[in-house]
């Protein structure tokens, strides 16, 4: 149960729900469990009256009959409000959880997203979270339902026959003893279930995900056995853990049994010596079958218990890790855009890889930094530390005079605009992915960003025009399209930081330049940085760097690096010839 100790406060937050419910499962127990008392009364009576041999009256069955109708609608009234608490407590519960759960996703740093697949995180907040609600609400209500049942039941029990009593309770601790040695396996077999599930999950969303590149190489069959030794797998897992679970029913009906037949054996015989009345027996019988489910459920509950304390388990997990990002700053102030790195080093923590090297420079508010080198030389990682998806290992990042770690990070994003070499459009309408950063714009503005980006004119070819949904990551459009969209999405924030990551990459020359001209009427005032491969996208900036190995080559204006005839130059008058 240890591991379901992060849900007590939920218990506590919904204490009202928690205690109606109980206080209902009382009072329909009792009322339900009373009916034996009645039953015991009216067989008493009628075999009364067969030994005086009179005629049993057709009025005091039917009295009969009223009263223990009465007694089960009210019963039943009670368990329908002890589900209207307990159930209503635990969607609440699950709500809760999956909003703290999605938060946290939301707070973690990017190479947690990078050691974890989607799959995995989808399942823990999806089919984890459900499985925990099945303890917080139908184990919770039954656990409650058992005790106070049998708590309720022992006590009339006891108060016609302690020796009987006893004698019919004989078979309850052999069923303990069985549920506490098979509780611990099904716990250690949910935990493979749902291992085995995630994997599942993440082949799938993988698939799906990359089911042009399947098509485009034919491998659709590969990926079919692949997805059929997975779900073999999960199948085999989940086979072995119902075969466990199916032992608890056999032998509660076992049980169940031989308590019945402890009761109609020795109950006999005290009547027989007229110990007790002979309605105690049927009352008995009735009593025995009244704790027939709580103690039936005791294997689905204990099942649910253990499946729910496995999954709680790889949640809690997650909601453990410690984002490496934090922001320690709340203020709100004015960014100007200065931005100084002073000895920067950076080694990925997730593969220990160093990406950067010993980088310096300094770039002026309303100034623009090209960046250029070779693939793998660290010019995206730079974007990254500027972003703070990541912390430099060593040096430090200046922003306005200011160590980066100590400003506001909320702040510093909201005036930063990053164009990816990977665009990422929401499945979702042209308008609403332009519009993405703004908390409300018109439709004047969205085209008029639209056109600075060189695709509104693409986007009135659409059916819908700015109404169409481009679909998962934008699969309708073309390449150069999405990355125009990511541009003209970026402008429309008017960001005092504005970063470009070869986002040019996948346009010819031509729109090239139409977008680059406006970008240069744009950025004007701004500090931007633009990553490219083209030299002709950065050649007017203002200070240009020439990465290799993580390290700063060159550096220096466009003139100044053509000066040197190295390695800027060559690879200008390659793209130039």
């Amino acid at each position: 149960m240890r591991n379901l100790k992060p849900l007590n406060a939920y218990f506590l937050k919904y204490k009202w729900h928690f205690g109606a419910g109980v206080l209902f499962v009382a009072l329909s127990t009792i009322f339900g469990t009373y009916q034996g008392v009645i039953v015991r009364d009216g067989t008493n009576k009628i075999l009364e009256l067969i030994s005086l041999k009179q005629e049993i009256p057709g009025m005091y069955f039917l009295m009969l009959a009223i009263q223990l109708i009465g007694f089960a609608l009210i019963s039943g009234l009670f368990m329908f409000l002890m589900r209207q608490t307990i159930i209503v407590m635990s969607r609440h519960i699950e709500f809760d959880q999956k909003n703290e759960i999605y938060r946290h996703y939301q707070s973690l740093h990017t190479s947690f997203f990078k050691q974890n697949t989607t799959g995995d995180l989808m399942n823990r907040i999806s089919e984890d979270v459900g499985k925990v609600r099945m303890y917080t609400g139908p184990a919770i209500m039954y656990i409650a339902n058992t005790i106070v049942t049998t708590l309720t039941v022992l006590v009339f029990m006891f108060s016609v026959n302690t020796k009987l009593t006893l004698l019919v309770f004989l078979p309850l601790p052999i069923l303990s003893f069985i549920i506490y040695k098979v509780s611990d396996k099904i716990n250690k077999q949910s935990g493979l279930v749902q291992k085995e599930l995630s994997n599942l999950t993440t082949k799938a969303q993988e698939s799906f995900s990359a089911i042009r590149v399947i098509k485009a190489y034919g491998r659709e069959d590969f990926f079919e056995k692949e997805m059929q030794a997975k779900g073999i797998e999960y199948k085999r897992t989940a086979l072995k853990l119902n075969a466990i679970e199916s032992l608890f029913h056999p032998v509660m009906i076992l049980m169940i049994g031989l308590s019945v037949l402890v009761t109609v054996w020795i109950g006999g015989k005290l009547a027989i010596n007229k110990q007790i009345e002979a309605g105690n027996i049927t009352e008995f019988i009735l009593y025995v079958y009244k704790l027939t489910w709580p103690f039936a459920s005791l294997g689905w509950v204990t099942s649910l218990i253990q499946r729910a304390s496995a999954s709680q388990k790889r949640i809690n997990e997650f909601l453990k890790v410690e984002t490496f990002i934090k922001n320690i700053n709340q203020k709100v102030y004015d960014i100007q855009g200065n931005i100084e790195f002073k000895n920067v080093s950076f080694i990925y923590p997730e593969n220990n890889i160093k990406a950067l090297n010993n980088v310096s420079f300094s770039l002026k508010a309303g100034e623009m930094l090209g960046i250029t080198g070779p693939v793998g030389c660290g010019k995206t990682t730079l974007l990254n530390l500027i972003t703070r998806k990541y912390d430099s290992t060593s040096g430090e990042i200046i922003i306005d005079g200011v160590s980066i770690q100590n400003h506001n990070l909320n702040l510093l994003r909201k005036n930063l605009a990053v164009v990816p070499q990977d665009v990422f459009l929401f499945s979702d309408t042209v308008y609403n992915n332009i519009a993405f950063g703004v908390e409300s714009t018109s439709k004047d503005e969205v085209e008029a960003y639209a056109k600075k980006a060189a695709v509104h004119s693409n986007i009135l070819e659409f059916k819908d025009a700015y109404e169409t949904v481009v679909g998962e990551r934008g699969v309708t459009l073309s390449g150069g399209q999405k990355q125009r969209i990511s541009i003209a999405r970026a402008l429309i924030v008017k960001p005092k930081l504005l970063m470009f990551d070869d986002c040019l990459s996948a346009v010819d020359t031509e729109t090239e330049e139409e977008i680059i001209k406006e970008l240069k009427s744009e950025m004007r005032g701004k500090t931007s940085i633009i990553v490219s491969h083209r030299l002709s996208s950065i050649q007017h900036a203002n200070h240009i760097i020439y990465l290799q190995d993580g390290a700063i080559l060159e550096q220096g204006t466009h003139a100044e690096l053509m000066a040197l005839n190295k390695s800027y130059a060559k690879l200008y008058q390659l793209q130039n010839n």
